[in-house]
């Protein structure tokens, strides 16, 4: 079950500040997960418990977990990743996930997650009672209703989850608590889906993107990505989001940015050029695009992501060694 819900404003991707150190206090705040969705404690007796996942795989990386019989689990993205859900042969989500995703999943039941990017997550394991006994003005909720929701860039959910991240290292037990409970709340009263769109077919998908991996450099309409897969526009777009999660022309532009990414990694290109080769009229638009989708500029993810490359190379390595200018790929003049 795949959302979206509207951000307000400029959405902003939240960066963990590297000021937050792992003080006792703020230890006792966020359990820490060793293994996914398994805090270092067992769940403790309160009605709430929150911990935090980090991972930062070399290679994909597999986990399971089991939400206890008594816990719905909520999960918050504080960093944009990509992974996958899934439960058998059933795909939960299988895509990049924009930070400020919130995922839910209900008691008792079992998922598996591959990852294949850096992450980081905020997990509450919520009591079911929350969820037995509705809030005022509204119904019961089933279980069947909230497993695997996923909202898309859930602004609320964000706020809170960066408003506990910021109070990490000062935050007390009881501020905590109330982040979790007004989570809860605003889990129970979302107004859910009342119809369920079908992910488009794994083969249609899988043409789609072949399509854009070799076209993202030139002008690519909802039309023609709908024509590829063999459906009506409005048929296309609400099964390609339900299948990925993304709009499509959200899917096109980072799937440019990520090319982009290696280009200014491995080559001297300019910003200009880069912009250029990757399907942007303009450096600006390039520019305004890429610091919404990763928080960085262009210029300073290159700087940032070389200096990590250095730092990581071997000390006999040669420094020195050069690299590649790209031509850029001009977008296809219209015909």
């Amino acid at each position: 079950m795949l959302t979206d819900m509207p951000a307000a404003g400029t959405r902003s991707t939240y960066q963990p500040s590297p000021r937050e150190p792992d003080s006792p206090r703020g230890a006792r705040v966020f359990l820490q997960e060793r293994k996914w969705r398994r805090p270092e404690q067992r769940l403790a007796t309160e009605d709430i418990t929150i911990s935090r996942w980090t991972c930062a795989p070399t290679a994909v990386k597999h986990e399971d977990a089991t939400t206890p019989p008594d816990r719905y689990f909520f999960s918050i993205a504080l960093k944009t990743t990509r992974l996958k859900l899934s439960r058998g042969n059933q795909i939960v989500f299988d895509g990049i996930m924009p930070a400020g995703t919130l995922y839910v999943g209900a008691p008792a039941k079992q998922i598996s997650a591959q990852f294949y990017a850096p992450c980081d997550f905020l997990h509450f394991h919520v009591s079911a009672s929350y969820f037995l006994s509705p809030l005022p003005g509204t119904d019961p909720v089933a279980h069947e209703s909230l497993n695997d929701l996923v909202l898309l860039r859930d602004p609320f959910a964000e706020q809170l989850a960066k408003a506990l991240i910021e109070h990490g290292h000062s935050a007390d037990q009881e501020f905590a608590h109330c982040i979790g409970q007004t989570l809860a709340m605003h889990v129970a009263r979302r107004e859910l889906p009342r119809t369920k769109v079908n992910a488009l077919p794994k083969w249609r998908l899988r043409r789609v993107e072949e399509y854009v991996r070799t076209r993202f450099d030139r002008s690519i309409s909802l039309s023609d990505l709908a024509k590829v897969a063999g459906l009506s526009r409005m048929h296309f777009a609400a099964q390609f989001r339900a299948a990925t999660g993304y709009r499509p022309r959200e899917y096109l532009l980072h799937q440019r940015i990520e090319h982009a990414k290696s280009l200014l990694s491995n080559s001297e290109t300019s910003l200009a050029e880069v912009a250029l080769a990757v399907g942007f009229c303009t450096q600006a638009h390039f520019s305004t695009v890429f610091k919404r989708i990763t928080g960085d500029t262009p210029a300073r993810w290159r700087c940032v992501s070389r200096n990590t490359l250095a730092s990581s190379r071997p000390a006999d390595s040669d420094p020195a060694s050069p690299r590649k200018s790209v031509s850029p790929a001009l977008p296809a003049a219209p015909s």
